[in-house]
Formats: structure tokens, C-alpha cells, sequence
């Protein structure tokens, strides 16, 4: 996370209509993790798709049915399990009817610092989407595309009639993701975002912040910072001999809200797991150190 915290929330529990099939509902759950928010999209005209119901609050959930309008309901569909996501799916299933589809089920003790960032233990989904396949309704169709590295189980969703993609948390309106070991993983992380790089999507829907309609400059951009940042933390191993990583964190991070260090600290980690599998780093006792190429 690279953003100082900004609670200059859009309003909560309306749906703003994004373009002829989007509209965004905004959940009551600003953090220095979430920004303003988790944002749960509505996909459609005559029937929909609620992408990210969000958290299991009843004030969002009543939000949501009131985007939905009576409309049928063809598809509730996960990015990922954190509880900032999914939670509201079982209920909102409830009285839609609709099916949860989208990624695969995934609890894990996470010892990341991220209270909201918590896996959903009671997401069950009626079907799990493999890469490349698709739910459609009258109007729309979505793709699933996987995208591991911020979690494992994570997927965006392609709006093939307007060349949007719905990034969920793998790229953000307004930060880098945190990237937390044992499940987040900066390898594929890193091949994930290569992916959205070399399509052509023309606007990318996230679950936290604004719209981006630069989308390939914006991926392109979190990679030049995700390898700055190996950069950095070679560099700093080099000069220092060997660091704990909350050392790293203080000199790599100033500037940043201190609220975030325990996020960036997993960041770094995920950074340095990956150096180590590459052979350009190793740990012992808390302590890391570079190797010499």
C-alpha cells in the first residue's frame, strides 16, 4: 500500500450508474485498507450479475437489493474470499435466489495484520469459474480471468460489451495491493499483471477507488513500482549486510501512514520469498541478507 488514508468517501448505499450496464453501491466500510470502501458493481439491464457483494452488512445488503431493483438476478460472483468481498453473498442469495458463482472457496489462517483482510470462512459457492469461462445474461457476459498473487484464488471478470474488466482488489482506484505470504504470492503476482498488460481492456472496475481508463498504462505502472521495490530492498541488503524487515519498512516506506507498515512489511516479505526462489536472497533467523549473483 502506497496511498496515505483518505476518507473522502463517495456516498455509501447508492447506485451510481458507471455506464449503460454498470452501476457501482458503495458499502459502509472505509479502513486504511479499503479507502472508501468496498465496491460492489450491478452488471446488467433486464436481468443482472452483482459482482462483489461486499461485507455482511445489512445496510449495504438492503442497498444492493435496492440497485437490483426486482430485477432477476443470474449470477453473484466473488473476486476473492477476504470478508471485505463475499460475506453478503449467502444473504443476498437468499432473496434474489441467485446462484454464487465465481472463485473457488479458500480459508486460510492469514497471520497478515489485515482485520478486513480476513478469508471468508462461510463462502460457499455454487460454482466455481476455471479461466476463460463465462456467465452471460440478457445484455451481458462476463469472463473469468484468473489473476493469483494477492490471493490465490483470485479472479477478475471481463464485461465483454464494453471492454471492461472488474480487477476486484488485484489492481486498486487509489493504491498498490498488499501482497501477503503464505497465500499472496509477488511471482504471480507479477505474471498476472503482464496479463491485463497484453489485453485490451479499455477500463478497469475496481473494488476500491475510482474507474481507471488508462488501465495498460496504470498495470504497466504497479510493475515498474513492484520492481523499484525489489530494487530497493536489494539494494538496501547490499548496503546493510543483513535487516529484519521492519528496518526495511522504516526506510523504504517514509512518508507513508505508519497505520499501513504492517501491510508493506507482508509486501516485503512477498518480495523477498520471491528473491529467495530466485536465488538472490536469503534469511536465517529473522534476518535476510543478498547473495551475490
Amino acid at each position: 500500500m502506497d496511498a496515505p488514508f483518505d476518507i473522502a468517501a463517495l456516498p455509501t448505499g447508492v447506485a451510481m450508474t458507471l455506464s449503460p450496464l454498470v452501476a457501482r453501491v458503495l458499502a459502509p466500510n472505509p479502513s486504511p485498507f479499503t479507502f472508501t470502501g468496498t465496491q460492489s458493481y450491478v452488471v446488467g439491464r433486464e436481468d443482472v450479475a452483482v459482482i462483489d457483494p461486499g461485507p455482511a452488512d445489512p445496510a449495504h445488503i438492503s442497498a444492493l437489493e435496492a440497485a437490483i431493483g426486482g430485477r432477476p438476478v443470474t449470477a453473484i460472483m466473488c473476486t476473492h474470499t477476504h470478508r471485505d468481498h463475499s460475506p453478503a453473498a449467502p444473504r443476498l442469495g437468499e432473496l434474489t435466489g441467485a446462484p454464487i458463482i465465481g472463485c473457488a472457496p479458500l480459508t486460510l489462517e492469514d497471520d497478515g495484520p489485515r482485520a478486513d483482510a480476513a478469508f471468508d470462512p462461510d463462502y460457499v459457492p455454487d460454482r466455481v469459474l476455471l479461466n476463460g469461462e463465462r456467465v452471460s445474461g440478457t445484455d451481458w457476459t462476463l469472463e473469468a480471468l484468473a489473476t493469483p498473487g494477492h490471493t490465490s484464488n483470485h479472479l477478475c471478470f471481463a464485461l465483454i460489451e464494453e471492454q471492461a474488466l472488474f480487477t476486484g482488489d488485484h489492481i486498486m482506484g487509489w493504491s498498490t495491493s498488499v501482497v501477503s505470504p503464505p497465500d499472496g504470492d509477488m511471482a504471480a503476482y507479477m505474471r498476472s499483471m503482464q496479463l491485463l498488460v497484453d489485453r485490451d481492456d479499455v477500463i478497469y472496475y475496481p473494488a476500491h477507488g475510482e474507474p481507471v481508463d488508462k488501465p495498460q498504462r496504470l498495470a504497466r505502472s504497479m510493475m515498474g513500482h513492484r520492481r523499484h521495490r525489489e530494487g530497493q530492498i536489494i539494494r538496501y541488503l547490499q548496503g546493510s549486510g543483513a535487516a529484519a524487515i521492519p528496518d526495511m519498512v522504516s526506510e523504504m516506506y517514509k512518508g507513508v501512514d505508519p497505520r499501513l507498515y504492517p501491510a508493506a512489511g507482508r509486501s516485503v516479505l512477498a518480495h523477498l520469498i520471491d528473491l529467495q526462489a530466485r536465488g538472490l536472497a536469503r534469511e536465517q533467523a529473522g534476518q535476510w541478507e543478498a547473495v551475490a549473483a
